[in-house]
């Protein structure tokens, strides 16, 4: 099996007080890295920073809510002036504000796309300079989510901004790509407060946590598992192991882990002369629209009573 060493390299990671954010701080602590621990709540914060000290890792808290340039630029300083340099940024931070179409405010859109979507954005801004400046390359994880993937309902400015995640991932591989700085999607899936909320789920997340490991059926069939399952991909990708890996998007959670695939077109007609509605209408159904595509997020299968 091979070995992950990060000896030596500094990571920020973004929302990592808690559930799947500190799961990433303290896979990548676990395996040498210096960790830069982000959190609104102070006492949080501090409390992640104490947990990964306590297992032999070296961490620092800064708390600040991610979105802004100002905020971008205080997470890859404190790197700098602690550990002296920055090689791997994880964009973990996020929030939820979930309505449908209809019901949802322009705040409840703003601030879901301010932080997840403007803060990746400034975050991996801030990053690819400090690492651009460095020369040695580096690299940036960004978060997305099954609902960016596929969307899912009540979830538009979430879904939105995760789609714009990997969508950034793939620009960014490009454009850092002679920086020797990776840029991938983690897509993860896991036990959290989140996955807590839907009713399916509840019973088996309430066992586990009483000490039950979750059937096979949720850890394959699903791919659904711990923060601590999804956490495994964050050390590998920031590794040598994964230099040549960079524009993907991998899903991960219980013991599976997989590629998503990047949209592309599946089928084309053609018509001499360019298309009229009524030439559309009439070729539809047996041309390019044989088979729609389906959306949203497949619902669970769980085993009959």
């Amino acid at each position: 099996m091979s070995s992950i060493d990060l000896s030596g390299k500094v990571a920020v990671v973004t929302g990592s007080g808690r559930g799947l954010g500190l799961a990433y701080a303290h896979a990548l602590a676990a395996h040498g890295a210096s960790v830069v621990v982000n959190d609104v709540d102070e006492a949080v914060a501090e409390a992640a920073v104490k947990s990964i000290e306590e297992a032999g890792g070296r961490a620092v808290a800064e708390v600040v809510p991610v979105g802004s340039s100002e905020a971008a630029e205080r997470l890859v300083n404190r790197a700098v002036e602690e550990f002296g340099r920055l090689d791997v940024l994880v964009t973990n931070a996020g929030i939820l504000r979930d309505k449908v179409l209809w019901k949802m405010t322009d705040e409840d859109f703003d601030a879901v796309i301010t932080t997840h979507l403007k803060g990746t954005f400034t975050c991996a801004r801030a990053a690819a300079v400090r690492m651009r400046e460095q020369g040695e390359g580096g690299s940036l994880i960004l978060v997305g989510s099954p609902a960016g993937q596929r969307g899912n309902f009540g979830q538009t400015n979430y879904a939105a901004a995760k789609a714009g995640i990997a969508a950034m991932t793939r620009t960014w591989s490009m454009e850092l790509g002679r920086a020797n700085i990776t840029v991938n999607a983690i897509v993860p899936v896991a036990a959290t407060a989140m996955t807590e909320t839907i009713p399916a789920f509840a019973p088996y997340i309430e066992a586990m946590r009483g000490g039950e490991p979750l059937p096979d059926f949720l850890r394959k069939g699903e791919g659904f598992g711990t923060p601590e399952d999804c956490a495994a991909l964050v050390p590998f990708l920031a590794s040598e192991a994964a230099r040549g890996v960079t524009g993907q998007c991998v899903g991960i959670g219980g013991d599976k882990v997989a590629l998503w695939s990047h949209p592309q077109e599946i089928r084309a007609a053609y018509a001499d002369g360019g298309w009229t509605p009524g030439a559309l209408a009439d070729a539809w159904s047996t041309s390019v629209g044989a088979e729609l595509q389906s959306v949203g997020i497949p619902a669970p299968k769980f085993p009959e009573a």
